[in-house]
């Protein structure tokens, strides 16, 4: 089986007496082409050791078999484990693991990065990447969680819900754009490919969904001196983003800094009084952290 569509995937649940869990957001991908676009938008090759969180049927991750080095595939749900394990019997370049892939909403469960580290470890030339129809509730964390993960992804490619994809791509301003655009675009250039709509899934999701492709960009990355902490800074001020600017880094950094010490660093940035959080770019925003961090160089969240 690899023809991942509503009849086939309907037939076989109703074999195996289950249905799609709603707790683990399972939406299945039955358009053929979209399939093929998601992997034809991760550009894998033979030095590609990829990561799927959410195998499902196994049929994307055969797809990404063909192509990849290898590919390490994440399920929680045991029933899919079990299908999918039917179709990936015989590929050699698959790692199958059962379990959660998030060990809390901060960190990967370590064995998931030990068998991507294991497979990159194969040869001196292999790359890792994300590729995934991810679960709309852990889409999140996951993406965000990889730029913090010991094996930093070349690329990141996955179906998520449109909401989360225009906050990942979104311009100072927008009404979309939050800490987690600032995350992303620090590190990565992103792009949406592909806005679908809920009858390409069975079940149909309520809201509509987007292909985003994230390649990491290691001169960005480079150029911010303490990534950590620049993610909880900006993190604390974007909390009430349409605040003054001034307000929001006053209640983040109390206790640490006081307000005179606050409206020196605005000052020597040369921000009107009434700038907000959700005007300010990423490298402006770069360059107001290591004021921050300068003065409070030991604070955290």
């Amino acid at each position: 089986m690899s023809r991942q569509t509503k009849t086939f995937l309907m037939q076989r649940f109703r074999e195996m007496g289950i249905a799609p869990a709603t707790r683990h957001g399972q939406n299945f991908l039955i358009d053929l082409n979209l399939q093929q676009l998601i992997v034809d938008a991760a550009q894998l090759d033979k030095r590609d050791v990829v990561l799927e969180v959410g195998t499902g049927t196994g049929a994307l991750t055969a797809k990404m078999a063909r192509q990849a080095a290898a590919v390490v595939t994440v399920e929680i749900d045991g029933h899919l484990f079990e299908l999918a394990s039917e179709l990936l019997l015989d590929f050699d370049n698959v790692t199958m693991l059962k379990l959660d892939a998030l060990h809390n909403k901060n960190r990967f469960h370590p064995a998931v990065m030990e068998a991507v580290g294991q497979r990159l470890a194969e040869a001196p030339d292999r790359r890792f990447k994300l590729v995934a129809n991810l679960p709309y509730n852990i889409a999140t964390p996951v993406l965000s969680n990889l730029l913090s993960c010991e094996h930093v992804p070349y690329s990141m490619t996955a179906t998520i819900q449109k909401e989360l994809a225009d906050r990942i791509v979104a311009s100072p301003w927008s009404k979309d754009y939050s800490g987690l655009s600032v995350w992303m675009q620090c590190q990565a250039d992103a792009e949406i490919v592909r806005i679908m709509g809920p009858s390409v899934f069975w079940p149909a999701p309520k809201v509509d969904s987007a292909i985003i492709r994230i390649a990491v960009n290691e001169a960005k990355r480079a150029a911010v001196p303490d990534l950590h902490y620049f993610h909880q800074f900006t993190k604390a001020i974007f909390i009430h983003r349409r605040k003054f600017l001034r307000a929001n880094v006053v209640a983040a950094m109390k206790r640490h800094l006081d307000k005179a010490e606050v409206d020196e660093i605005l000052a020597e940035m040369e921000f009107a009084d009434d700038v907000r959080t959700e005007q300010l770019d990423v490298a402006t925003l770069l360059r107001l952290t290591e004021l921050v961090r300068a003065k409070a160089p030991d604070w955290t969240l």
